[in-house]
């Protein structure tokens, strides 16, 4: 057990629905740590995006694969929109697995978007609510029963809307920019509690959704994306796990209120 950086600590990981998702790749990372799991999942979601849904029992099944001896896997399906919906999060990730060490905000909603000209006030709630709303309610609500005892981390996800323009996609953008923006305010509140939190925008990374078949956008957009990586390919949830899984140990222990930008030199212009 002492050669597992994260033995004796639990993480919450939000989205974990699919085995190419970021989710599912974050917390293989952890489990590989020693870390116990209580992972959320909306498969609902998966199944209307083009790129199809897993069965969750699968997923499971491979994370318990992964756990460390002594650690356990949690799980609990719960759409994220709902106003108390952070909070049911923790209290239901506490109820099973006691204190609550990491919390990784990983979910989304995305899809269904479009430009300035194409939003409605439905649309932006809709996004809002589970992208922004969610994440800020349920790390106050981790924040509440972390006690001071260390290796209290908190992770955000964003997607480098300050970075470069997304023009189709204003209510997915605004709802994560909005995270982005509060980073270092809510940080800066956390770290007295001794909870770490950052950011992570992990760059354009195919879970499906790039696929050349089966994705959800153009042939063409697909393959200029793909141009602009000097590496020649896009991120895969690895590359944002292993960014994540350091910033959750002890060794990610100065990294503080910091929107970090991981996207393998991907060239926006």
């Amino acid at each position: 057990m002492t050669s597992w950086p994260l033995a004796g600590r639990v993480a919450v990981v939000t989205g974990v629905s699919r085995r190419r998702g970021i989710g599912f790749a974050i917390a293989s990372r952890l489990a590989g740590m020693g870390a116990s799991l209580f992972v959320q999942h909306l498969v609902a979601h998966d199944v209307d995006q083009p790129y199809g849904a897993d069965r969750i029992d699968d997923v499971l099944a491979a994370l318990r694969e992964q756990l460390a001896d002594d650690a356990q896997l949690e799980n609990m399906s719960l759409d994220l929109a709902a106003p108390d919906a952070g909070e049911t999060l923790i209290d239901a990730a506490r109820s099973v697995s006691g204190h609550l060490d990491i919390l990784v905000c990983n979910h989304a909603r995305s899809g269904g978007d479009g430009e300035l000209g194409q939003l409605s006030a439905d649309l932006l709630d809709g996004h809002w609510q589970v992208n922004t709303r969610s994440t800020l309610l349920a790390t106050k609500a981790f924040a509440a029963q972390h006690d001071g005892r260390p290796g209290g981390r908190v992770v955000w996800m964003t997607s480098g809307q300050q970075l470069g323009a997304m023009r189709d996609e204003i209510a997915y953008a605004t709802s994560k920019a909005a995270l982005a923006g509060v980073t270092a305010s809510v940080a800066d509140g956390l770290i007295e509690q001794g909870i770490i939190l950052n950011t992570v925008n992990p760059g354009p990374v195919n879970t499906g959704y790039l696929d050349e078949v089966g994705g959800d956008r153009p042939l063409e957009v697909i393959q200029a994306v793909q141009r602009q990586f000097p590496a020649g390919r896009f991120g895969e949830p690895d590359d944002p796990a292993r960014l994540i899984a350091w910033l959750v140990s002890d060794e990610g222990r100065w990294v503080v209120g910091q929107v970090i930008n991981s996207e393998g030199g991907f060239r926006r212009w």
